[in-house]
């Protein structure tokens, strides 16, 4: 593992030559608590994050709650980011937003309200202001884009520098209303032999990415690709998918990009993934890149075809990943051994 740290102006992909050991990065990244999926306040022992809680919930950190007397259904989910937010606030809001949502509408759930709080801004800092302004434009637009209601904004001023540095955080709350029960849609695999599909564009990127900072030891480096109206189209295209009921699992390509969200897609249900990377593509920047408008999607044999018809008249990108195995795991016909060899204590 590298211990070099470049900056962001001096990073570019082509520093990082392209991996020859796939396996080496897998398991160098499964120790990193961030890949976890964990919800802290559901257990308040004393044990140690372990990389065993990848993909253990079924709701992927998606909290689901009934309103008593009329039955309806909510979800809510919170999410921060620090990245960029001193040098590039409103496309960071935009980013975290953007993914906040993308992750509900693969839930099948609709997203109807934002609530955002600003943390760790310095009041005697001119560039505080810079921040502030920056995350309330990227926090309105996007929510006007995805066509969310602010319910709430703060910001919180530290006026005490004994603590040291400490980066401005911004945190949101997303609300969303979940459908009736037979189109709640999940992220984890659900049967041998189901296609697997991801709608969005690869791309030769690993910018801010676990791979790039965990692995590499490069702690800055720009923003994801992200393009606000390709996430929309994105979004839009799973909405439809879900309401034709043409797929049985959704996930946004997140952190630890593609393979790390193949992998907590297959824990829950003890299924593994065979799949070839694009060509086009670099691997590690394919399986660990955290490219913003990406979802990877399972889908019966049998609907295929219409799942096929369907994303052509939507005229989104997409192509066929691989498909879903009874338990091993395999990259372009290398295989890494099976499910139960991803968790620790293997």
């Amino acid at each position: 593992m590298s211990n070099a740290v470049q900056t962001e102006k001096e990073f570019s992909i082509d520093m990082i030559p392209e991996p020859e050991n796939l396996e080496e990065i897998v398991y160098s990244l499964m120790v990193n608590p961030n890949l976890s999926t964990i919800n802290y306040f559901n257990d308040f022992s004393d044990q140690g994050i372990s990389p065993e809680s990848i993909g253990e919930s079924e709701t992927d950190e998606i909290g689901i709650f009934e309103l008593e007397g009329n039955g309806t259904r909510m979800a809510m989910s919170t999410h921060a980011f620090h990245h960029h937010l001193e040098s590039d606030p409103q496309k960071a809001t935009e980013i975290l937003i953007s993914r906040a949502t993308r992750k509900m509408l693969c839930f099948g759930a609709q997203p109807f309200a934002v609530s955002a709080f600003l943390y760790h801004i310095d009041f005697a800092d001119p560039n505080g202001q810079f921040i502030a302004s920056g995350a309330k434009k990227g926090l309105e637009n996007a929510a006007a884009k995805f066509g969310l209601k602010i319910s709430d904004r703060k910001i919180r001023f530290d006026h005490f520098s004994e603590h040291g540095p400490v980066p401005p955080t911004i945190i949101i709350s997303i609300m969303a209303q979940v459908p009736e029960g037979e189109n709640l849609i999940t992220h984890s695999f659900k049967n041998k032999g189901n296609h697997i599909f991801v709608i969005g564009r690869s791309l030769d990127d690993i910018n801010s990415s676990e791979y790039l900072e965990f692995y590499h030891g490069i702690s800055e480096s720009p923003l994801p690709a992200f393009n606000i109206e390709d996430e929309i189209a994105v979004q839009k295209a799973i909405k439809t998918l879900i309401g034709k009921k043409l797929i049985e699992s959704a996930s946004p390509v997140g952190k630890g990009g593609l393979f790390f969200t193949l992998l907590r897609a297959a824990i829950p249900n003890e299924l593994g993934f065979d799949i070839t990377p694009d060509a086009e593509t670099r691997n590690d920047a394919f399986l660990f890149g955290e490219s913003m408008g990406r979802l990877i999607v399972g889908v019966n044999p049998d609907k295929e075809d219409e799942f096929v018809d369907a994303m052509s008249e939507i005229n989104v990108p997409f192509f066929t990943l691989g498909h879903v195995t009874k338990g091993e795991i395999r990259i372009d016909d290398q295989s890494l051994g099976y499910i139960d060899k991803m968790t620790v204590g293997s």
